[in-house]
């Protein structure tokens, strides 16, 4: 099947205004709005709520895990108006905006929020599944790096599970190796039983 030179071009354009809202660092730009300076020299250096977290402002973590959220759910949603191929690259492309920002020296964040909320729009039952997954594997484990991982690589059979269609597959497959591979660090210190676990409370004085 040819594509003519007019639906490749929509599919380029929708995919770079997609990469575009993606790569708004949302944690940058609130946690130096709310005077915390520059968050990527803060824990791990990464952007998202996560890392956020550690300033000790808990609203200001949160906003900015609801605005990562936001940034990969609306460009599926316009895109949905236009057929089911042009969410999917835009699903794809906010995903790849958030970890490798123009802004930034496309060194973002791992992926995770901005995925889920492209998921709410694209295949609402998988980002379902997969937040439950990572509220039980989180709870028992207590490893927020090990609760995405997990439900992250699960997407895939969720996706088939739920919305069994080929072009919905792939879509969220190439979206799971991706958020996967970004976690490689947390995997290895995992493995070396050197990651951060989830703390349920502050530690006293």
């Amino acid at each position: 099947m040819s594509l003519s030179i007019g639906t490749i071009s929509a599919f380029v354009v929708g995919a770079l205004l997609a990469y575009l809202c993606g790569s708004i660092p949302f944690g940058l730009i609130l946690t130096k709005a709310r005077g915390h300076g520059d968050i990527r020299a803060l824990g791990s250096g990464n952007i998202g709520a996560t890392n956020v977290l550690r300033t000790g402002d808990k609203w200001l973590a949160a906003a900015t895990l609801l605005c990562d959220i936001a940034k990969g759910f609306a460009p599926v949603v316009i895109a949905e108006r236009f057929g089911a191929e042009m969410a999917g690259v835009a699903a794809i492309a906010a995903v790849l905006g958030h970890i490798f920002p123009v802004w930034l020296g496309f060194k973002g964040g791992k992926g995770v929020a901005t995925a889920f909320g492209a998921l709410i729009a694209y295949a609402w039952p998988v980002a379902a599944a997969a937040v439950a997954t990572w509220l039980i594997v989180a709870i028992v484990f207590r490893y927020s790096s090990l609760a995405a991982v997990i439900a992250t690589a699960l997407t895939p059979l969720y996706t088939w599970c739920f919305a069994p269609n080929l072009g919905t597959i792939l879509v969220v497959l190439v979206i799971a190796l991706v958020v996967v591979w970004r976690h490689s660090g947390n995997i290895a210190r995992l493995l070396r039983g050197e990651e951060s676990r989830i703390r349920l409370r502050s530690n006293p004085g």
